[in-house]
This record gives structure tokens, C-alpha cells and sequence, in this order.
């Protein structure tokens, strides 16, 4: 299959000090790959490199063919400030931000998916309920609404069933899997192993640096999880920031 994004040497990190480096590797189109690796290991800053929030310090990110490809990205529910004031409906039309734009009105036939996409999520009801009265179960509901209106070709989830019920993970597991029938590209952050080995036939493992990517069944063993447990362990919070940046994302 041809590839999604490529990574060629990729160092990302923050104020000029790298938390992963040098990964090359591809995703291909239409793969489901789970990211996998201790806290630390560099999964939310890989996903946020891949979203252009961090830019590249060392090394190139490229999509192939960027002009075509939409990317929806779902954060860690505690990068949420709950007391944002807003409602379930406000913050899921927010998925709709790219077809509204700064002036546009919201049209009847977005209406008809914002609807459809609360309706999927088990969330009628909840429309006028401040986020802040959430729990963290609805919260994730409501998350997963506001990614499903934008219909992206590439999905990324940081953690998505972090601090939620099993029912409730298993219901958006489904979703996700769903979205993977349909043709999407996703990349999700996971740290249950059992639900990677079930339900992710990829798995890229982080420890600061690429352990392994490749089929589930092959990488995800306990010899490449411990190294890279060490490698997180072994990494010095004060090393040399990179003296350069290469302005390669694209």
C-alpha cells in the first residue's frame, strides 16, 4: 500500500530538547496501528508532530500528497479544560469549523450531521449540558462526536479509553474500527496490551526512539517492551538541546 506519512530521521521534542528521536519509518494508507511504549515514551508528541503543532527539530514529517489528506486528531481527555464555558452542541459543531469558517452560518444539512453524530454517540439529550457537568465517559462521547463530523481521511487518538468504564471502551473501540471499514488511516496511543494484540494488526513501540513497527503479533513482545521501559529510564531530562531547526514538515 502506499504510504500516509513517512518519517525520514524525525526528532520532535520541546524548547529545542528532543523527547523522541531519529524515527524513520512509514504509516501506509488505511492501515490501524496502535503506538505503543511507557509514559514518557514519546506517543502524545509523535501524534502532536504528526497534527503540525510541534514541528520538526531534526529530520523531515511528510504526508504523501498533503493537499488531499484531512487529518482529525482526538487529545488526552486531561488536555480538556473542563470549564471552558461551553455546551455538548457547541463543542461538538466545533468538528464543523473547517466548513463553517470565521462567518458562515451552520446550514440545515450540518444541522442533520451534528444530529446524526450525537445520535451515534448515545449523547441525545446532552445537547445544552456545560461540558464541565460531564463525566469523564460522556466527555469521551462527546470527543468522539466532534471527530466524527470531520470526516477525516487520517485519525489520530492519544489515549481515548484513559480514566473510562469497560463498556464505555468497548462501545468506542467499535467506533474506531468502524472508521477503519470505511477506509481511514488510524493511529491510536493505547496502553491496555490485550486490546492492541485483539484489535491492531500494527504496532509502532516508543521509548524515546523506534523500538520496533511492524505486524502486532511480531513486535509487541516483552523483550521490546522492557528495552524500551530501560531507554525511558536511561534518558537524561538535561540532555544537549538540538542546535538546529529544519524547517521539514510538510
Amino acid at each position: 500500500m502506499p504510504k500516509i506519512v513517512s518519517c525520514k530521521n524525525l526528532t520532535l521534542g520541546y524548547d529545542r530538547h528532543p523527547a523522541v528521536h531519529h524515527l524513520s519509518f512509514d504509516f501506509q494508507f488505511g492501515s490501524l496501528t496502535a503506538i505503543a511504549g511507557p509514559n514518557g515514551g514519546g506517543k502524545s508528541t509523535l501524534l502532536k508532530g504528526i497534527t503540525g503543532s510541534l514541528q520538526p527539530l531534526e529530520g523531515s514529517l511528510e504526508f504523501s500528497n498533503s493537499q488531499s489528506v484531512e487529518v482529525a486528531y482526538l487529545p488526552q481527555l486531561s488536555d480538556v479544560d473542563p470549564s471552558f464555558p461551553v455546551t455538548v452542541i457547541d463543542f461538538i459543531s466545533m468538528g464543523l469549523w473547517n466548513d463553517i469558517g470565521s462567518f458562515s452560518g451552520i446550514s440545515s444539512s450540518m444541522e442533520d450531521r451534528i444530529y446524526e453524530s450525537i445520535s451515534s454517540l448515545g449523547l441525545i439529550g446532552y445537547e445544552d449540558r456545560p461540558i464541565g457537568t460531564l463525566s469523564g465517559g460522556e466527555m469521551q462521547r462527546v470527543l468522539f462526536a466532534r471527530l466524527l463530523l470531520q470526516d477525516a481521511d487520517l485519525v489520530l487518538l492519544d489515549e481515548p479509553f484513559n480514566s473510562i468504564d469497560r463498556q464505555t471502551t468497548d462501545f468506542l473501540l467499535h467506533l474506531i474500527l468502524e472508521w477503519h471499514r470505511e477506509g481511514r488511516t488510524i493511529i491510536i496511543a493505547l496502553h491496555d496490551l490485550e486490546d492492541i494484540r485483539s484489535n491492531f494488526p500494527e504496532t509502532l513501540i516508543l521509548g524515546r526512539e523506534m523500538i520496533a513497527h511492524g505486524r502486532t503479533e511480531e513486535v509487541l513482545t516483552k523483550e521490546n517492551l522492557s528495552h524500551a521501559h530501560e531507554l525511558c529510564k536511561a534518558f537524561n531530562q538535561h540532555a544537549d538541546i538540538c542546535s538546529r531547526i529544519t524547517p521539514s514538515f510538510f
